[in-house]
C-alpha cells in the first residue's frame, strides 16, 4: 500500500549520505552488517540473476588486508577506466576533487600531498569494514550494471542505519591483487570496494558535500 511518507523517507537518506573518508575505529555489529545485506539483497537485477558477490573483511583481516594492498605494487583493473574526463565531466570532476583537497588541506600543486591523499583509498580511510564488490566476468556489463544497483542499495541500507560509507573505485585497480588475497576465481570481475564504519564528524574530509545538477539539466522530457 502506498504510504506519503516513503518518499519523504528516501529523500531524505538520499540527500543526507554522504562519502565518508573519515571514520571511528568502532565496528559495526555483525548483526548490523547482516541486516544491511540482507536489505540489498532485494535489489533487482537482469533476468534476476543476482551476479553480486560480497566479500566483507574486518577485524584482524582488515589489518593485514590493509598492509597487504598497502605494500602491493601491480595495478589494473578489470573494467575500464575513463581515459579522460572532458567537458562539464571534467568539471564535476575537478569541482569536487578541490573541495576534498581544500578540506584536507592539500595545496594547488602539492602532488606529494594529492599523492598520499589518494593512497588513503588503500587505507580505507580508516573504516574498520571494508566490502569488496565482484562478480562472474562472463555476465558481461549487465552484471556490472546490476552490481552498480546493488552498491546504491548499500550504501542507502547502511545510511537507515546510521552508517557511513564510501563506495571506491580505486579498490578496482587491485584487481589481481584481491582476487589472489580473497581466493577468488579467476573469472571473477572485481567492481569496486564500499569502505563503512561510523563517520568521524571531525574529520576534514567530512566537512563538505558534493553539488547535484538540477533536474532540467539531467532528464529531457519528450512528450
Amino acid at each position: 500500500m502506498e504510504d506519503p511518507r516513503d518518499a519523504e523517507v528516501l529523500d531524505r537518506l538520499l540527500a543526507s549520505r554522504f562519502s565518508c573518508r573519515g571514520f571511528t575505529d568502532e565496528p559495526v555489529a555483525d548483526d548490523e552488517i547482516r541486516a544491511i545485506l540482507a536489505s540489498a539483497s532485494r535489489t533487482p537485477s537482469w533476468c534476476n540473476v543476482q551476479p553480486w558477490h560480497v566479500d566483507v573483511v574486518s577485524g584482524d583481516a582488515l589489518v593485514r588486508l590493509r598492509r597487504d594492498i598497502m605494500a602491493d605494487t601491480s595495478a589494473g583493473s578489470d573494467l575500464p577506466f575513463p581515459p579522460g574526463y572532458t567537458g562539464v565531466h571534467a568539471e564535476r570532476r575537478r569541482e569536487v576533487g578541490w573541495q576534498l583537497y581544500e578540506a584536507v588541506g592539500v595545496a594547488k600543486g602539492d602532488r606529494d600531498a594529492s599523492a598520499r591523499e589518494m593512497l588513503r583509498n588503500f587505507e580505507f580511510f580508516g573504516a574498520p569494514h571494508v566490502a569488496i564488490v565482484s562478480a562472474p566476468g562472463p555476465l558481461g556489463v549487465y552484471a556490472a550494471i546490476d552490481c552498480g544497483l546493488f552498491v546504491q542499495s548499500f550504501l542507502l541500507a547502511a545510511q537507515a542505519r546510521g552508517v557511513a560509507t564510501v563506495a571506491q573505485a580505486a579498490l578496482a585497480q587491485k584487481a589481481d591483487f584481491l582476487r589472489g588475497w580473497l581466493g577468488l576465481p579467476d573469472d571473477r570481475v572485481i567492481v569496486c570496494g564500499i569502505s563503512f564504519g561510523h563517520a568521524d564528524p571531525q574529520h576534514p574530509a567530512n566537512s563538505f558535500r558534493a553539488s547535484r545538477v538540477e533536474v532540467d539539466e539531467l532528464a529531457r522530457f519528450h512528450a
